[in-house]
């Protein structure tokens, strides 16, 4: 029924545009952010945790360490999306602005791709665990700029990249690189009613030299409920703030021991204002 009367009003109305919905279903594909912004009035909370063990240590309840980044954000309109978030294990405080710039249209009469512009920007208040130098607040701060461009190419496979630009105001070591250039690639793809694989990559072509990093990278499970998504991945990156997971992942991917973190992200959905 709902088919036939979307032909209908195709044939009534030939020239509108038909705009795709729910290329990612959340804000994040697994590390980073996704094309998604919500509708206006939608508040989205979030904790988004890091598990890992320290080899030669005994492991604690759940595990040696726990990294939990809490969150929040909040819908302007459809387009416009403001957050904010601290993350306790590196004591990093970012807050962002995400920016709906373009919209994938189905029907073929408009743009094959959503574009979002995504800007954040992160306070490290924790100096044991910083990279930045800390005389003074500015010296603190780090920005990520992104242009997230995606396209749900059928109903269950949707496919992004992610040019990402990081500045960083200071730097402890003289040698490493305060500016950064990173391409990320995220995917999605639907394997039941309410499950979905998702995978993410990010290349880094200056990472830091006082130190060896590796390429960031997550593979996980998305299982989608009425207002509430969790997500289960494995990912080398214990860090979650932008800038710290693209820039100070030192691990590699691979099964020895301390290497693997395992992601659990739990996102609620609050509908402030109705439509």
């Amino acid at each position: 029924m709902a088919q036939d009367l979307l032909q209908s009003l195709e044939k009534e109305f030939p020239d509108s545009k038909q705009f795709t919905e729910a290329t990612f279903k959340t804000t994040r594909i697994a590390l980073g952010h996704s094309i998604e912004t919500r509708k206006k009035g939608i508040m989205e909370i979030s904790a988004n945790s890091r598990f890992w063990n320290i080899p030669q240590r005994t492991q604690g309840f759940l595990a040696d360490r726990i990294s939990t980044r809490f969150g929040a954000s909040y819908a302007f309109s459809d387009r416009l999306t403001f957050g904010s978030g601290i993350t306790t294990f590196d004591g990093i405080f970012d807050t962002y602005f995400k920016y709906k710039l373009v919209q994938q249209v189905s029907n073929g009469k408009g743009s094959p791709f959503t574009i979002t512009l995504a800007q954040n920007a992160s306070l490290r208040t924790n100096p044991n665990r910083s990279i930045n130098a800390s005389n003074g607040f500015s010296d603190k701060l780090s920005f990520t700029s992104q242009v997230l461009i995606a396209r749900k190419f059928t109903r269950n496979f949707s496919l992004q990249a992610s040019p990402t630009f990081i500045h960083r105001n200071s730097s402890r070591n003289m040698d490493d690189p305060t500016d950064h250039f990173a391409l990320g690639i995220g995917g999605r793809y639907k394997i039941g009613g309410h499950l979905s694989i998702s995978t993410e990559y990010y290349y880094l072509a200056n990472p830091l030299e006082s130190v060896n990093t590796f390429d960031p990278f997550a593979i996980g499970v998305n299982w989608e409920l009425t207002d509430l998504m969790l997500q289960f991945h494995l990912s080398n990156a214990p860090n979650i703030a932008e800038d710290a997971f693209i820039t100070q992942t030192r691990n590699n991917f691979n099964t020895r021991d301390g290497n693997l973190f395992f992601g659990f992200n739990a996102i609620f959905i609050l509908h402030l204002k109705k439509r």
